[in-house]
């Protein structure tokens, strides 16, 4: 384990009951181990990125502290989707952006850059969806954002007017 960081986690889900597939997963990662949950957005819901032929996606932002490593925490993302019903194993290049019973993206971990294998942080397309900023800001709005300065700076840079906030998760 590492000295305690602030970890950026987005949450995603536009297949069975998204709004319930993200309360679950923030119950899940408020359970982390070495870990504390710091914030979460509310949910709002965004039209669909990349594959647009698809449900419109609910989308979440959480802020953890924790003293996983990175591998780690993606492990536990990894595990908390998986029990939520995804099967990664059938995933290809044209399901991408495709639908999703729940999808974590771990964003930010404090201020590094990882590029190591399956790991990409921060998260590889994070300047370009405001679906994924809009919550982020919410909740960590001067969170460092390495190569764009902070999340503040990033989101001024996207167009946010197709991400509305839910009155109630």
């Amino acid at each position: 384990m590492t000295a305690p960081v602030r970890a950026c986690i987005g949450l995603g889900a536009n297949l069975g009951h998204p709004q319930a597939a993200l309360r679950g997963a923030v119950e899940a990662l408020a359970a982390l181990p070495a870990s504390t949950l710091l914030a979460v957005s509310r949910f709002y819901r965004t039209v669909a990125w990349g594959q647009v032929d698809q449900p419109d996606f609910i989308n979440a932002a959480v802020l953890l502290e924790t003293r996983l490593e990175p591998q780690a925490l993606l492990a536990h993302l990894l595990d908390i989707e998986r029990a939520a019903g995804r099967d990664r194993s059938h995933d290809t290049a044209s399901q991408r952006w495709g639908p999703r019973v729940l999808d974590l993206d771990l964003l930010l971990y404090g201020n590094q850059v990882i590029a190591e294998p399956g790991l990409r942080v921060p998260h590889p397309y994070l300047h370009q969806r405001a679906f994924a900023l809009q919550p982020l800001a919410e909740i960590a709005l001067d969170a460092p954002f390495p190569g764009h300065g902070s999340v503040a700076a990033a989101l001024r840079g996207v167009d946010v007017s197709g991400v509305q906030a839910l009155d109630h998760a």
